[in-house]
């Protein structure tokens, strides 16, 4: 999945740009940010039923509890999509996203923004299956499905932009693909996996369950708008408060590498979250403890070399990568990335916080965040642009996600947090500068312009690490580093 996310945000954007101009590339930047923000409209039931799904385990009867809520939880789940497609086509009626996002002269924006709003509902039904994936050990089953889909549709999305060069055209394939993945998670492939779901009675759904599930939701929604719709609203606010419709684009597309780091994070921290989840519930401090350690450091040390590079070499992809279309915007880079950098220590609390449900602790921090951001974004956005949206996005992280989850889950789960967090910091503070200093005087040295210039330094920079990371490859090196790690 990452490298087709790396193919959707990356590789393709030169192809659109050989087919559309600077405002149609804004448009589906546009759209696609409505589409994926449509995505937490499930109210928090995924990561909700990712708990149930996971406390069931411990019972005796959990095959029959789990069929019990997974047939309930999917009648909500239609329901819930059913009312959101409502509610969608009620605004549509009343008001034109092509006016309200400034893309009036944009062929076809508001019939593509209405597909890939409403394709995106239709999939939410398949979060529940996808919980049920993650909390049954198949979480790389459901990642494999969905990365056929997602290929398929990039597919068609390459034949439809050399075709045609239609925006409609493109947004249909991405929603076809996505569409066809989710239902054949729903109706075929969950059932497969997971026969314990089939049959039985089918479950009524009360008003008290179904607000208890709401209820017990409502910290995961927060979560998630925070981690996922933030970014996504950035966009959106941008084509209000901004006139010029080429700072989206700007925006959209510095915003991508920041957004590929964090979810590297994301990825990374996933499995060690699961081991840490065990550990919080069996009680096993000493092992908690440890694992947490090393795998923040592990985090930061990754985060910090991959900052490092791309502060020397993404202005020189960038402008290879748009052809010079789109004006690169050297500070609005910098916010994100360093931000993104200075942020990562929390990715770690969020995902353990996530899988040990600390349903209260997510609530109030990720709140705060969103509060934080809506507050500056509607401040700075109309007056800064795009660099008001990073501030706005970097702030809000680290004061909440940062400064408080993550402060709280360390000192809850370590017994020296001050000198974890000094060495996690150390880390950032020598890496980065020497990593980015490296990079920059290698693309100073190396004679050369364009695609043979860029990847000639990448290519050294990327020596000169591995030859530095040497000692590491000594086992008895990384144990004694392994043992000088504040837990």
């Amino acid at each position: 999945m990452l490298v087709l996310a790396l193919t959707q945000q990356i590789i393709l954007i030169p192809l659109f740009l050989r087919y559309w101009s600077g405002d149609t590339l804004s448009a589906w930047l546009t759209i696609f940010a409505a589409g994926n923000l449509v995505l937490v409209g499930d109210a928090g039931l995924h990561g909700w039923s990712l708990n149930r799904f996971l406390s069931f385990k411990s019972r005796d009867d959990r095959d029959r509890r789990t069929r019990r809520y997974y047939g309930a939880a999917f009648r909500l789940f239609a329901w819930l999509t059913a009312l959101l497609v409502a509610l969608v086509l009620i605004l549509f009626v009343l008001i034109a996203p092509s006016h309200a996002l400034g893309f009036s002269g944009q062929p076809g924006f508001d019939l593509a923004f209405m597909l890939m709003t409403l394709g995106m509902i239709l999939t939410l039904p398949a979060n529940l299956a996808s919980s049920l994936y993650r909390a049954g050990g198949l979480y790389g089953r459901v990642v494999g499905v969905q990365a056929w889909g997602t290929a398929v549709g990039q597919l068609g999305q390459i034949v439809g932009v050399i075709a045609t060069g239609s925006l409609l055209a493109v947004v249909v394939a991405y929603v076809a693909g996505q569409l066809a993945t989710a239902a054949f998670i729903m109706f075929a492939d969950v059932r497969q996996q997971f026969p314990v779901i089939g049959g039985g009675a089918r479950p009524r759904l009360s008003l008290r369950w179904t607000l208890g599930q709401f209820v017990g939701a409502f910290p995961f929604a927060v979560m998630n708008f925070a981690e996922v719709g933030l970014t996504y609203v950035s966009v959106l606010l941008i084509g209000v408060f901004v006139s010029d419709r080429i700072a989206i684009a700007q925006w959209g597309l510095t915003r991508t590498i920041a957004s590929l780091l964090r979810g590297l994070c994301t990825q990374m921290t996933l499995p060690l979250a699961a081991e840490l989840g065990h550990d919080h519930a069996i009680g096993a401090r000493d092992s908690l403890r440890g694992l947490y350690a090393r795998g923040s450091v592990v985090l930061i040390l990754f985060v910090s070399v991959v900052t490092s590079g791309t502060l020397a070499f993404w202005r020189d992809f960038f402008e290879i990568w748009t052809h010079g279309a789109i004006a690169y915007n050297a500070t609005l880079a910098i916010v994100l990335l360093l931000g993104t950098c200075i942020a990562a220590p929390a990715i770690l609390a969020l995902s353990y916080a996530n899988y040990s449900d600390r349903g209260p602790l997510l609530l109030r921090t990720k709140s705060l965040q969103v509060a934080i951001f809506l507050l500056l974004s509607l401040l700075l956005i109309p007056i800064m642009g795009p660099l008001g949206a990073a501030i706005a996005l970097v702030s809000s992280d680290v004061i909440a996600q940062l400064g408080i989850l993550f402060t709280i889950i360390v000192i809850e789960t370590l017994n020296r947090p001050l000198r974890h967090v000094a060495l996690l910091f150390a880390i950032m503070l020598t890496v980065v500068p020497l990593g980015a200093g490296l990079g920059a005087l290698l693309g100073h040295l190396l004679p050369g312009t364009g695609m043979a210039h860029f990847l000639g330094e990448c290519t050294l920079w990327l020596i000169a690490v591995a030859l530095l990371s040497t000692p590491l490859a000594s086992r008895a090196f990384r144990e004694r580093l392994i043992a000088v790690i504040p837990s």
